[in-house]
């Protein structure tokens, strides 16, 4: 199974891994988060951000999930993809992490894949629909 790393603006990526927790009724494995406060040095940061890495994987790889391309997150998330086996997609929201969730048990490659579109599907004017 691709393990699951969020690393994102403060608590975001603990409040997303709490709902979904809510929505399939328990905690799935293999997932860990690390906010990144106003005040933390993001390259203090990147050697823990490489030890909860290797927590979550397995040995299948991990997707990293972070929330805005080009801010701090996802700039610390750089130094730790590695094409194939360490993958990173930025914007993430629920329904990106539940479909992640749901795939992990695939390819890296589909997996991405499908976080992203999840991503992308879940934003919708609800008055057109």
């Amino acid at each position: 199974m691709i393990g699951l790393f969020l690393v994102t603006h403060s608590s975001y990526g603990e409040s997303l891994i709490q709902c979904a927790c809510h929505v399939l009724n328990k905690r799935p494995p293999q997932i860990l988060q690390l906010g990144i406060a106003v005040q933390d040095d993001p390259l203090d940061a990147l050697p823990l951000a490489r030890e909860l890495l290797q927590l979550v994987d397995t040995g299948d790889g991990v997707l990293v999930m972070t929330d805005i391309y080009g801010a701090t997150p996802s700039n610390l998330v750089m130094k730790l993809l590695e094409a194939g086996r360490i993958e990173g997609v930025a914007g993430v929201n629920l329904p990106m992490l539940l479909r992640a969730l749901t795939y992990r048990d695939k390819d890296m490659a589909t997996l991405v894949s499908r976080a992203t579109s999840g991503g992308r599907d879940g934003v919708l004017n609800m008055l057109s629909r």
